[in-house]
């Protein structure tokens, strides 16, 4: 099982981004997915949360701006990001909590796409 984002790039501050995370693999089911956020010098913090089903919690820096959605069928999960400040300039990374075919029974692990790096600046 692996978590692929991409969609990221260079933005002008007040532009729009729109970053995806596709799981493959031998997946049973996905509960959980987020994404979080590292910047040069700072701790890795969560941006915001989806469940399966339900609405999704974001953090209070990017509440009103940034719009999580997942697609189940497709194990997508995506960042829309409006406004964006050079503030929000950081790695984004995607995390699920994803039920895996083992050989002979499921496990549940948590797993980390490999980052898609978001630039804000003019």
């Amino acid at each position: 099982v692996q978590l692929q984002a991409s969609g990221g790039g260079l933005v002008r501050p007040g532009g729009s981004l729109r970053l995806s995370c596709v799981a493959s693999g031998s997946i049973h089911s996905i509960d959980s997915m987020a994404w979080y956020r590292q910047a040069p010098g700072k701790e890795r913090e969560l941006v915001g949360r989806i469940a399966r089903r339900g609405r999704p919690n974001y953090a209070d820096s990017v509440k009103g701006r940034f719009t999580i959605t997942r697609d189940n069928r497709a194990n997508t999960l995506y960042l829309g990001m409006n406004s964006l400040e050079p503030e929000d300039t950081a790695v984004y990374y995607c995390n699920a909590q994803i039920t895996a075919y083992a050989i002979t029974r499921l496990e549940t692990s948590d797993y980390w796409g490999q980052g898609t790096q978001v630039t804000v600046s003019s």
